[in-house]
């Protein structure tokens, strides 16, 4: 089944082109950095505005670079929350305007469930069931997998999410948007050792989350440097390993309670170099593997909307009435299992 893929959840466009036997054809993304950096972070209006104006050039593009007529999409998928329902409602309403227009069927995808099967995209998938730590600017998870749509949430956030905790803590060293990248590249000429930041909640049992009481520790800690431009680089290096080692403690103990030996890591903050290294080195000394998709498949796309929604298109599900929905908060595991 050939199916078109919308992503307009946050800053970035995406719309990609995924066929169930033949896998990815094509996809293509604009990112909103350059637009949001003057205010450093996302201004919901003109994250709607841009998606406006780049969805439907992007979706030709993307035929175009398949060799496809619209004529030959059999089916659309567009993200219907969780995200910016400004955003959110631009790509509902341009994708069921397609499928109406073309008389095929469409189905809302779930973004994080999007960024869950992402490794699936790859060429060598994992296979059911696995641990996944969804890790991106809004969210921070981690979630059994039995299978699509069979999802266990184990641990999440109580407050900031590890993506939000990295952009904050940017912002206080005075780096630009996206605060995540520009952190992890300063934190590269930080000097090992010099400050010890906590990790929070892993000395109690548990899987959840809270990354808020790092953002003050490291505001603390900035307030006391003074004019030391090193300090900021070990700041930045101290915060990371923080909130790497925290994630890698979780994962871990994960892996151990559910007795699954696959990780998962998906999201945004699952491009981090320093992650990947540390949750590599978690699965293989629980004798297991790690997964990730590929790094242009970490951040919000197009191709993940595609492949979920062609899976559950081709499952039988889609949307009855010729109406579109936007859901800014959607749990994750009321999703129904194909």
């Amino acid at each position: 089944m050939l199916v078109l893929g919308i992503e307009t959840s946050c800053d970035e466009t995406g719309v990609a082109l995924y066929d169930t036997g033949r896998g990815l054809l094509a996809h293509a993304l604009h990112s909103q950095v350059a637009l949001h950096a003057e205010y450093g972070g996302v201004v919901p209006e003109l994250a709607s505005r841009d998606h406006v104006r780049k969805v439907l050039p992007l979706t030709r593009q993307v035929l175009a670079d398949a060799g496809v007529a619209a004529g030959q999409v059999e089916g659309v998928a567009y993200t219907m929350g969780p995200g910016l329902v400004g955003a959110l409602l631009v790509g509902a309403a341009v994708g069921r305007s397609l499928a109406w227009s073309w008389g095929v069927p469409a189905v809302g995808v779930h973004h994080m469930e999007g960024h869950l099967l992402a490794p699936m995209l790859e060429e060598e998938p994992p296979a059911f069931p696995f641990v996944a730590l969804l890790v991106s600017g809004g969210h921070t998870q981690l979630v059994l997998v039995a299978g699509i749509g069979r999802y266990t949430t184990l641990g999440e956030t109580l407050d900031d999410a590890a993506g939000e905790a990295f952009d904050k803590t940017a912002k206080l060293l005075g780096l630009g948007y996206p605060g995540g990248p520009a952190l992890a590249a300063l934190a590269a000429q930080g000097t090992p050792g010099r400050f010890t930041f906590p990790r929070p909640m892993t000395d109690r049992p548990g899987l959840d989350f809270s990354f808020s009481g790092l953002k003050t520790f490291a505001l603390n800690t900035i307030k006391a440097l003074g004019d030391d431009p090193q300090g900021r680089a070990d700041v930045a290096y101290a915060f990371q390993e923080a909130v790497v080692e925290t994630l890698a403690i979780k994962c871990r103990r994960a892996l151990r309670e559910s007795g699954v030996k696959r990780l998962v890591i998906a999201g945004g903050v699952g491009a981090n170099r320093a992650l990947r290294e540390r949750l590599a080195e978690v699965a293989e000394r629980e004798g297991g593997r790690v997964y990730y998709p590929r790094l242009e498949f970490c951040t919000d796309n197009g191709a993940m909307i595609a492949q979920v929604g062609a899976l559950r298109l081709a499952a039988g599900e889609h949307l009855a009435e010729p109406t579109f929905d936007a859901r800014p908060r959607w749990a994750l595991e009321s999703l129904p299992p194909i």
